[in-house]
């Protein structure tokens, strides 16, 4: 046969590389709708267009779509496909989730893998004469010798996907609770033992010697001190340059990729496969102040491998599984395979948590989630292949033992981990996370620390004589981008989180010097006002502060046309308008209420009372109902120890206004605005019950702050 022309093997690649990318998205969407990470449907899309269905219709349409002679040219792309998607696994391992889990995890970790790996190579010693003989592409065979077949066995039985591990924990929040924490702290610690002994393994089975090994070996460990000796703090200058510039520039996204291309060179020329090299320089990233810059890169590198290289990967793998093949043999073979990578991993797990003493469900859920293998596996799967230790029968074999492993993750986490068992867990751990007691809580919703640090004042205003009082500081980060569907995302996320609450606990300093106890909550969403409504609900907070603006749509409460505040929660949402200053409040002058008889209304004097009190200022009553009601109220609140000043007398500071109902213009434009919309709280109480609520009590001294 001729060979092809240039412009037709192009014109193959383009048709082919569209083709992938229509059923991966396809698939993809399809898996995310049954409850499946998107990954999933995509591995599946890869099998669909090989032998396995595309293959079994009339017509051989696999080889008709993928001819012979173009694989080697998609191999390639899926090859640059995995090497930026090993990179970005790098650079999301972050051993700090062990921290004062140290034993834990170490212990589940090693026994996740160890159990695993000796009963894999057990397996291999009963399934090695029936998969002994190696066949390449252009029809050589070559024998396959026992010991390479069964040290990858036992790594394949051994690996977790901590991407999809992190990406399933995230999607259901779990990583906000203890036990989803320890799963993220077992799988990072899995995940560098695994690669570790599989750079050992594949070290073992590309030399032909014991002198070859411990060359291969020898030149790896020094390949690995170079890397964090010297290009680590050379790397260093990123975050530097980053810092300087305020964003990730073309010439510093190509010292990256460069970096990435020559380490995975640098790998594949010491023999111990490419991927590591890649993978090293994400280890090596700058952590420490770079939070910001890793998630540019990885906003920039995963478009690119999620959408187009990877999908071709998955292809590329696929071409190589023949789920019709597999005879009555191999399904017996296949039984085997699943009995020996499930109970391996899960008991392994499992008992190991359970002798740290973790409680029965939380030692189930983790040994759940170890189980999971993923696309990490179809990378280890490629190896075997491409080092001539694994048929194309036990390749399809061990194809399937990662999707049905991968897929049973979530439905069976459903059954350990139900909803309301999840989300009574997830309360708790975040009111044991940011120290809150049974209080009185003010939220404040900051999103500029500079422009938001007079917000914080205004929180500590309206405490009011409330004790004890606490004052919890929140800012969500809104995504600029999807969540990732291959990689986990995670780990940047977190660490961005933990910067983010670094800058808070500055504000938090700024609380606790007025008296009330502080907390800070750091949060990543792409709908920011549904996690301030879900912290507000754990923390069950009183008043809610947020800048008009900010998650609510703008004029949604004035016009009394939205609601975008839970009616289950019980506290106030108080939209500020106007700017406040550094130092809050300008000094001196009332606190000024738009009366209404209404729940609005109730809360809105509710909470210009707390703010005259908590500002030592008179407050003065605006006619927005009858006389009558105004005059009672004032009556009551000098009752209650609440000094009224009359309308007009002197311009006011502040202004609190209903949300339901226009509020009265203040005399100065200047003026702060604060827009009350009611929570159950106010709306289950009539005005006695409201003013009976701000009578004075016997105030115990102000404790000493705790720090946060």
């Amino acid at each position: 046969m001729e060979p092809r022309p240039v412009a037709e093997i192009i014109a193959y690649v383009f048709i082919d590389l569209a083709v992938i990318m229509v059923i991966a998205r396809l698939m993809g969407r399809l898996a995310v709708k049954v409850g499946q990470p998107a990954v999933v449907g995509e591995i599946v899309a890869g099998i669909m267009l090989g032998p396995t269905l595309l293959g079994a219709l009339p017509g051989d349409l696999d080889t008709l779509l993928f001819p012979t002679d173009i694989r080697p040219f998609l191999n390639v792309l899926a090859q640059l496909g995995l090497v930026l998607f090993m990179f970005l696994i790098g650079l999301e391992v972050d051993l700090s989730f062990i921290r004062g889990r140290e034993k834990v995890a170490v212990s589940v970790s090693l026994a996740s893998i160890l159990l695993p790996f000796a009963l894999g190579v057990l397996l291999a010693t009963y399934l090695h004469t029936n998969h002994d003989v190696f066949t390449a592409e252009d029809g050589a065979t070559s024998v396959i010798p026992f010991l390479g077949f069964a040290l990858f066995m036992g790594v394949a039985m051994s690996i977790t996907a901590f991407p999809v591990l992190a990406r399933i924990l995230a999607e259901r929040q779990m990583h906000r609770i203890p036990t989803g924490v320890l799963a993220l702290a077992c799988a990072a610690v899995d995940d560098v033992l695994a690669w570790c002994l599989l750079a050992v393994v594949v070290a073992i089975v590309a030399a032909s010697s014991f002198t070859g090994v411990v060359l291969i070996l020898s030149l790896s460990i020094v390949f690995a001190l170079v890397m964090f000796l010297l290009v680590k703090p050379l790397l260093r200058v990123l975050v530097t340059k980053y810092e300087r510039l305020g964003q990730l520039t073309p010439e510093m996204l190509a010292g990256v990729l460069i970096g990435i291309l020559a380490s995975a060179w640098v790998a594949e020329e010491i023999g111990i496969h490419f991927i590591f090299g890649a993978f090293l320089f994400g280890v090596v990233m700058p952590r420490k102040g770079a939070a910001r810059l890793n998630h540019e890169i990885i906003d920039r590198l995963e478009q690119v491998s999620v959408l187009l290289l990877l999908p071709v990967f998955f292809v590329v793998t696929g071409l190589n599984v023949d789920v019709g093949a597999i005879d009555l043999t191999g399904v017996g073979e296949l039984a085997l395979i699943l009995l020996v990578a499930i109970s391996g991993k899960f008991v392994g797990a499992f008992a190991a948590a359970r002798a740290q003493r973790v409680p029965r469900r939380q030692a189930t859920a983790l040994a759940t989630l170890m189980n999971t293998r993923g696309l990490t596996e179809l990378v280890i799967l490629n190896i075997g292949v491409q080092q001539g230790v694994l048929d194309g029968e036990m390749f399809t074999l061990m194809v399937i033992m990662a999707v049905v492993t991968t897929v049973m993750a979530s439905p069976l986490l459903n059954v350990i981990y139900p909803k309301r068992i999840l989300e009574r867990d997830i309360a708790a751990a975040e009111r044991a996370e940011m120290g809150l007691t049974d209080a009185y809580t003010v939220v404040v919703v900051v999103d500029d620390l500079d422009r938001d640090a007079g917000l914080v004042d205004l929180a500590c205003d309206l405490v009011g004589r409330e004790q004890p009082a606490q004052v919890v500081l929140t800012r969500v980060v809104r995504r600029s981008r999807p969540k990732p569907e291959v990689s986990s995302g995670l780990g940047p996320d977190l660490e961005l989180m933990a910067t983010v609450a670094g800058e808070l606990r500055t504000l938090a300093r700024r609380v606790e010097q007025r008296g009330p106890r502080a907390s800070v909550a750091s949060r990543f969403s792409e709908d920011p006002w549904a996690e301030v409504a879900d912290l507000a609900g754990s923390s069950a907070a009183d008043v809610v502060l947020v800048r008009s603006g900010w998650g609510i749509a703008e004029g949604a409460l004035t016009a009394g046309t939205g609601n975008p505040w839970p009616p289950s929660l019980h506290g106030s949402v108080v939209v500020v308008s106007g700017e406040l200053g550094e130092s809050g409040l300008q000094p001196g002058g009332p606190v000024a209420v738009v009366q209404d008889a209404d729940a609005d209304g109730r809360a809105a004097l509710r909470v210009a009372a707390h703010a005259a009190v908590g500002r030592s200022a008179p407050l003065q009553l605006r006619s927005g109902g009858r006389r009558g009601v105004r005059r009672n109220v004032a009556d009551s609140l000098r009752r209650a120890g609440v000094q009224v000043a009359a309308d007009g007398e002197v311009l006011p500071a502040l202004l609190v206004a209903p949300a339901g109902a226009a509020p009265v213009p203040a005399a100065d434009d200047l003026t702060p605005i604060l827009l009350v919309h009611a929570g159950t709280a106010d709306t289950d109480r009539d005005m006695d019950e409201t003013l009976a609520a701000l009578a004075p009590a016997a105030r115990p001294e102000t404790p000493r702050a705790e720090s946060v």
